[in-house]
């Protein structure tokens, strides 16, 4: 029974599919000059309004490209709007804030494509359809004007046709008259002779008219004939015909526009979908624990809790001493208090209470002492150590340009024609000048890290060594918050001054080999600035690799603490990238004499252990 009523439905199935192509096969085969060679109106009607729709979806595609314009102008905006700040660049260092900026980032990329969508619609689609429907208002017109000129051909003939009956309908009746008077002529026998032969002769004339009216008659009326068939038959068939191709040919169009148009957004939706995909791992990026331990890191004041106050019994203390003691007491614990504050609270009550020491030196821009001696232990630090960094990058900017002036000398000295040499020298002393005062200055915070970092040891707090010491080993925060653990011996040394033998450049001379001792100058070119002659010796353990990397392009070292690679080469990362442009590297095997030392950050592919 199942296979009976299977095979009924693949046979009514097939039969009707059959009569669809024969529907299809009938319906090609149609024409307008056969099927409707009578509505030459209704076919001009229709043919007016198809192409008013075509203009129409022009004028919806034109607002829809206006609509996808203002959508795109207004999401770069609305990115534009709630990018952050400077003064919020602090906050920029969370997971969230990170998120955020990656998800206005990628909002940033939709707008872009939306605006993809409006140009390729304006570009690809509306000016084809504003070219086809100009085209087709030409044809159409053309189309009319011929129908028309045909039209009234055949009225034109149907004129001479209708003249030329009445001609010959009125030649017949002088004739048939000029008949019936010659024979009453003939029969009155009162008439002469001659009168007899006068009405012959018009007689003779009326039917000589009248056979001619009647031969011009049929000449017109075969003319006719031959007219309205060619008219009916071929000529109006054609004009009707091109009526047609004209009208599928804009109904063609608007379904190959349609198409175009969903073309048109289907090319973006896969850029679309990353952006969205984008949107959603800057969502999974972010990590509350890791932002409450960076809340820690940035307002951890260093300070301890307040002990216990100590029971003071009046009956044997005098009264000046108890007045004192209370004073004394009520500032501790008031040190201790305002310990747990934000930097940015202390700085401004610093002028009031001195809470933190009264070292003279010179205030900053920001209205804080030069070493930073007003903030907490752990902030105090962590100014500092940002300003060595800052120290760092600028005197290798001024390395740079000094090195770039003096190869311009060189070449000024070997040809004359060039330049004259002098005009560089000012350049030179005065940039000799500011590298002098730049090490200076790195010197001497160095010096004020150094006092910050024995004072933190001195008077560290349990919670201090418990951020600073992880089961026996130092961590290390990196600038893109991963956190590398390294062996160390004694605890005399902060964490982020083991960071200054790498944070600087290998092209500023600073930094060059991990042996320098934190905070002592970091190389021979800060100890020479200065005048001293006394080089550290220290034996440091050997730094565990990272990960591995892989050459992308040769590099050739150019400076002291880089050393070359060859494309394809694998080395070991033993110091990931502090932003300034460059990794620190160690080969594999020593076979060519190099230990380890710096390669742009941009000419290798990391891969970091998990």
């Amino acid at each position: 029974m199942l296979a009976l009523l299977a095979s009924g439905t693949s046979r009514s199935s097939s039969s009707i599919k059959l009569a669809e192509s024969e529907s299809a096969a009938q319906n090609s085969n149609m024409s307008w000059g056969t099927e409707i060679w009578d509505q030459n109106d209704n076919i001009a009607i229709h043919t007016n309004r198809g192409i008013d729709a075509l203009d129409k979806y022009a004028n919806f595609l034109r607002d829809r490209v206006a609509i996808e314009t203002e959508y795109a102008g207004k999401l770069r905006r609305l990115v534009k709007n709630y990018q952050p700040k400077k003064k919020e660049e602090e906050d920029n260092e969370y997971t969230s804030m990170q998120a955020f900026r990656n998800l206005l980032k990628e909002v940033g990329d939709l707008a872009g494509q939306r605006e993809v969508v409006s140009e390729s619609l304006q570009l690809q689609v509306i000016q084809a359809v504003t070219l086809l429907s100009k085209t087709l208002r030409e044809d159409r017109k053309k189309c009319l004007s011929d129908g028309a000129m045909l039209q009234q051909n055949l009225t034109t003939q149907l004129s001479s046709l209708d003249r030329a009956k009445r001609n010959y309908e009125k030649a017949y009746r002088d004739s048939e008259k000029a008949v019936d008077s010659y024979k009453r002529a003939d029969m009155d026998l009162n008439l002469s002779r001659a009168e007899v032969e006068r009405y012959k002769n018009v007689m003779t004339a009326k039917i000589q008219q009248s056979d001619d009216a009647k031969n011009e008659y049929a000449n017109q009326l075969q003319k006719t004939n031959n007219l309205q068939q060619q008219h009916f038959s071929m000529l109006l068939p054609a004009v009707l015909n091109r009526l047609q191709e004209l009208d599928e040919k804009r109904t063609r169009g608007i379904r190959e526009f349609i198409i175009g148009a969903a073309e048109v957004e289907s090319s973006v939706a896969p850029i679309i979908a990353r952006c969205m995909e984008g949107i959603v791992k800057a969502g999974e990026s972010i990590n509350e624990k890791e932002d409450s331990f960076k809340v820690i890191e940035r307002y951890q004041s260093g300070f301890t809790p307040p002990r216990d106050i100590p029971f003071e019994d009046l009956s044997k203390l005098d009264p000046d001493a108890v007045q004192e003691s209370h004073y004394s007491n009520s500032i501790s614990n008031h040190l201790t208090m305002k310990g747990t504050m934000g930097a940015n609270k202390l700085k401004k009550r610093v002028g009031i209470f001195n809470i933190f020491g009264s070292t003279k030196n010179s205030l900053t821009a920001d209205g804080q002492k030069e070493d930073f001696s007003d903030l907490p232990p752990n902030q105090r630090r962590k100014k500092l150590q940002g300003k060595i960094t800052e120290l760092q990058q600028k005197i290798a900017q001024e390395t740079n340009a000094r090195d770039g002036l003096m190869k311009m000398k060189i070449v000024y000295e070997a040809n004359s024609s060039l330049g004259n040499p002098m005009t560089v020298e000012g350049q030179l002393n005065e940039s000799e000048h500011k590298l002098e005062k730049l090490k200076l200055d790195l010197k001497k915070y160095q010096g004020y890290l150094d006092k910050a970092s024995q004072a933190q040891v001195a008077t560290s707090s349990p919670q201090a060594n418990r951020n600073q010491l992880q089961n026996g080993h130092r961590t290390s925060r990196h600038s893109n918050g991963s956190a590398d653990d390294h062996h160390e011996d004694g605890d005399d040394q902060p964490d982020d001054a083991g960071s200054l033998s790498s944070s600087a450049s290998p092209e500023s001379g600073l930094g060059t080999s991990h042996t320098s001792l934190p905070g002592s100058g970091q190389g021979s070119a800060n100890e020479n600035a200065i005048g001293e002659d006394t080089y550290y010796e220290t034996e440091v353990e050997t730094l565990n690799p990272l990960g591995t990397c892989r050459a992308l392009y040769p590099f050739e070292a150019s400076s002291e603490g880089s050393i070359p690679m060859n494309e394809g080469e694998e080395l070991q990362v033993i110091e990931i990238d502090q932003g300034d442009g460059w990794t620190r590297v160690r080969r594999a095997n020593n076979s060519n004499g190099w230990d380890e030392g710096f390669v742009p950050t941009s000419y290798i592919e990391c891969t970091l252990y998990a």
